[in-house]
């Protein structure tokens, strides 16, 4: 319930108050008949204007409850899905929110066409005129169409990644439960002012930067947040925005320890899982265990007993007063060791020049020294990306050793 809470606020609803029932789902209205009327009180009391039911609704349970309380009622889906409305910025994400919302249509899209020419109700308003077929069809159309364009820019991303790849840095990937700190710690590596607040879901759409990491170059990510029950038809519309972590060759996990343990326990197994779900599993993991600055040294250590051998790798960091990322980054850069050193001599031309110039952009060069008529050069790179600078150096005469 108090996570129900902090997503009606950061949709920008005021709560003005909540109810609570354990008992099998009614399909009638999800809640009991009793509970529907103690609803219809409040909302009448305290001049409501939404509902907002944490578990699933029905077409005909919401159209119960419009009818029963004069309030269009949405679940938790949809109120993410507002959220995620509100907080898009870019035309893909936009995209992708609509891609949701009519995959979320769909299956319910002939029963409310039938219960809205019923009579008009909070909720369906206008769905009367549309036949039933029409409606349906229509919104499949609409899917197909949505679903075409983001393939395009699905494309575009992947020459992005492609482009990327050439310059032969690691890429990171960070994730975590939402409003865990991931882009207070992205700010905290780049050096830079990404948007950051305590709302749920700030970051949509993914931002990729260059950071040093105690002099090793590499390339972050900043992803959407997670969350407990996130549905598998919202990871399907962000696929192609998480797929930058499938591709990273590490995932730098963010875990809000200021919290109870309970909570703690939960957010990170929800991370672990979905990143099972998009098919992560495999990439190393580092796990910032962030916002130690809200904890005593006898508190952290008590939470990080208890996760040891669930958060691979853990640091605890506070990225907002920039504590301990040294250590973050030293931890990462040992993950990121399965870079070669490797040495050449290259005879001085002009193509040569060029060349060295072309490998400097994409590589970490350690050493440069001009003998005479040639350049010695050690550099570091994954193996498969010193392969590729053999191939081309050999062209021009270099000469490895070993």
């Amino acid at each position: 319930m108090d996570e129900l809470r902090s997503l009606a606020e950061s949709a920008g609803y005021t709560v003005v108050e909540s109810l609570e029932q354990i008992r099998e789902p009614d399909p009638r209205y999800q809640i009991g008949s009793g509970k529907a009327e103690e609803l219809a009180e409040l909302i009448a009391a305290n001049g409501v204007e939404t509902a907002i039911f944490d578990n699933e609704l029905k077409p005909a349970q919401a159209h119960n409850l419009a009818k029963a309380t004069g309030v269009e009622p949405i679940d938790r889906f949809q109120l993410i899905l507002q959220i995620f409305a509100r907080r898009a910025s870019t035309s893909e994400a936009k995209l992708q929110i609509q891609l949701a919302q009519l995959q979320y249509e769909l299956p319910r899209a002939k029963e409310k066409v039938k219960l809205a020419r019923l009579s008009e109700q909070p909720g369906f308003k206008g769905l009367g005129k549309y036949e039933v077929d029409l409606y349906y069809e229509n919104v499949k159309q609409r899917i197909h169409n949505i679903r075409a364009k983001l393939k395009k820019k699905r494309k575009k991303r992947h020459l992005h990644r492609t482009r990327r790849a050439e310059l032969g840095f690691p890429t990171i990937s960070l994730a975590g439960y939402t409003n865990a700190g991931k882009s207070s710690l992205f700010n905290a590596l780049v050096k830079e002012n990404a948007p950051a607040d305590p709302g749920l879901f700030t970051t949509l759409s993914t931002t990729t930067r260059m950071v040093n990491l105690s002099g090793r170059n590499a390339l972050l990510t900043d992803t959407v947040g997670f969350i407990d029950r996130l549905p598998l038809k919202l990871i399907e519309a962000f696929n192609s925005t998480l797929e930058e972590t499938i591709f990273s060759d590490l995932i730098l996990l963010v875990v809000d320890v200021s919290e109870s343990q309970e909570e703690i326990e939960k957010k990170l197994y929800c991370c672990l899982d979905t990143i099972r779900k998009i098919g992560a599993t495999g990439i190393p993991i580092v796990t910032a265990l962030n916002k130690t600055d809200l904890l005593s040294e006898g508190e952290l250590q008590s939470k990080r007993d208890v996760l040891e051998g669930v958060a691979t790798d853990s640091v605890p960091i506070s990225a907002l007063h920039e504590t301990n990322i040294d250590v973050l980054e030293h931890a990462i850069v040992d993950h990121l060791e399965s870079y070669i050193q490797v040495s050449f001599s290259i005879p001085l031309a002009d193509e040569s020049m060029s060349f060295l110039s072309w490998l400097f952009e994409r590589a970490d060069v350690l050493h440069v020294e001009y003998e005479g008529k040639n350049a010695n050069v050690v550099f570091k790179a994954v193996p498969w990306f010193a392969d590729k600078v053999r191939g081309r150096a050999e062209k021009l005469g270099a000469v490895f050793n070993g």
